[in-house]
């Protein structure tokens, strides 16, 4: 008995010491538990004087067309091969290369005055001709502008090619009330039995304003184009403006403003007087656009050929300009060959010249 007594009881202390032991430990991990978690210690903020400058600035994009004496696009042209210059200052190149599939935002302005009164049918078939070979429904947008003293959008950016083809075939000439044709307007535009009509709105029927349609379709119609397109103005006309409140160099300033190239085709009646080559001429290059002066139908179709062939062949250049002012001040752009070899092939570089930089917001 008495040895069976101490065997328990020997079982009984050490029962007791083994849960005490256990005790012990699972005391030690609640309260283990219970501890926060030691957080790491956050860094120090940065001192004003410590942080690193910001400095905003904006890439300046410019596309441009290289050409050979005989005016065939060149379309191997390198980085090192130009330089540009923001007014006179070389900037460094950021980005160079071969556009052939950006979005196109195109302009299409016919001029319905009445010098284009018989030449206006073959303007019209040629321009749907250009529509439905240069849309691409998935990628391009095309609006349709027709102006005398005022203009008409007779169709908003689409890509739907039937809506432009349409709105193209309802462009017509309106002749003013006493209109006997030639320019000869009888009465004052007044013919024995009818009333008289309305003096204003009878001289804009009878006028040609050319950069006012164009200072607007810049500002309203391809201003709000997407970012990252080709913006291009297609203009039909003679090239004389007799009644604009803009001038010639307003419009250029709105094209540019909006990064349109303007393509201008002279075309007129030698009833009248002819084409004004001049201001044709101006109004594209300074855009860095080009003119073209057909002679008859064949020649318009060429002269859509080409403007077609050329907005394809584009190249774009890119850099962030020195001069960081956001002072919205105009800034002359010149692209120039810095391969000696191909300045004596007499290569042409053809380009906008010029921007306004960005204001402060």
């Amino acid at each position: 008995m008495y040895k069976k007594s101490g065997f328990f009881a020997l079982l009984v202390l050490f029962a007791l010491a083994f849960s005490g032991f256990v005790g012990d430990r699972l005391v030690d991990a609640q309260q283990a538990e219970s501890k926060p978690a030691v957080k790491p210690t956050p860094p120090e903020p940065i001192e004003e004087e410590d942080k690193v400058e910001r400095v905003e600035t904006e890439s300046v994009n410019v596309l441009f067309t290289a050409q050979d004496r005989n005016r065939k696009l060149i379309l191997t042209l390198k980085p090192e091969d130009v330089r540009i210059l923001e007014n006179g200052q070389v900037q460094p190149i950021s980005a160079f290369s071969r556009q052939i599939d950006l979005p196109l935002s195109l302009a299409i302005l016919i001029d319905t005055s009445a010098s284009q009164e018989r030449t206006l049918p073959e303007e019209k078939s040629a321009a749907i001709s250009f529509i439905e070979s240069v849309v691409r429904p998935t990628k391009d947008e095309v609006s349709v502008i027709s102006f005398t003293g005022e203009s008409t959008l007779e169709q908003g950016m689409t890509n739907n090619v039937n809506r432009l083809r349409r709105a193209v075939e309802r462009v017509e000439f309106i002749p003013p009330s006493g209109y006997l044709g030639g320019g000869v307007v009888v009465n004052n535009g007044r013919v024995p039995g009818t009333p008289p009509i309305s003096g204003s709105n009878q001289q804009v029927q009878g006028s040609t304003a050319i950069w006012d349609s164009i200072w607007v379709t810049s500002s309203d119609v391809l201003g709000p184009a997407p970012e990252k397109t080709r913006r291009a103005i297609v203009l039909l006309s003679d090239g004389y403006d007799t009644f604009s409140k803009k001038k010639l160099d307003e419009a250029v300033q709105a094209a540019q403003r909006a990064e349109a190239v303007i393509y201008s085709i002279g075309i007129g009646d030698n009833f009248y007087d002819g084409v004004d080559k001049g201001s044709m001429t101006k109004i594209a290059e300074r855009t860095g656009g080009r003119a073209y002066f057909p002679k008859d139908e064949t020649e318009l179709r060429q002269a859509f050929q080409q403007i077609q062939e050329e907005m394809r062949s584009q190249y774009l250049i890119a850099y962030e300009p020195t001069n960081r002012a956001l002072d919205g001040s105009y800034r002359k752009i010149d692209i120039q060959l810095a391969n000696t070899e191909l300045e004596k092939q007499k290569i042409r570089l053809t380009h906008r010249q010029g921007y306004f930089a960005k204001t402060k917001k």
